[in-house]
């Protein structure tokens, strides 16, 4: 499965748009995490457990969309696009959407 954030696959024609495909995950942070990035807040630096969770999120998010796109028979997802939004206190929705199509053989 091709996945571009172009609106074409290089090399590829487009035969058959099939429709959009996307895929999401909400995850949340867990007190264990807040306590240790808290304290990396005070004293400055990347919060990488913030930085970690969020990595994974994008990438079930991407995950799911591929599968939604398999199973309208795509070869392809053009365009494809992240989102990121808070839903509640400490919990965030990644949305990954794209264009399912079929490359022309």
């Amino acid at each position: 499965m091709q996945v571009v954030t172009t609106e074409t696959v290089p090399g590829h024609e487009i035969a058959e748009t099939l429709g959009v495909a996307r895929g999401n995950t909400v995850e949340a942070r867990n007190v264990g995490r807040d306590l240790t990035q808290s304290l990396r807040n005070i004293t400055g630096g990347e919060l990488k457990a913030y930085s970690e969770l969020l990595t994974g999120a994008r990438d079930e998010a991407l995950d799911r969309m591929v599968g939604d796109a398999q199973e309208l028979g795509a070869d392809a997802v053009v365009n494809v696009r992240l989102e990121t939004s808070e839903v509640t206190k400490g919990g965030a929705e990644v949305i990954a959407y794209g264009t399912a199509v079929r490359l022309a053989e």
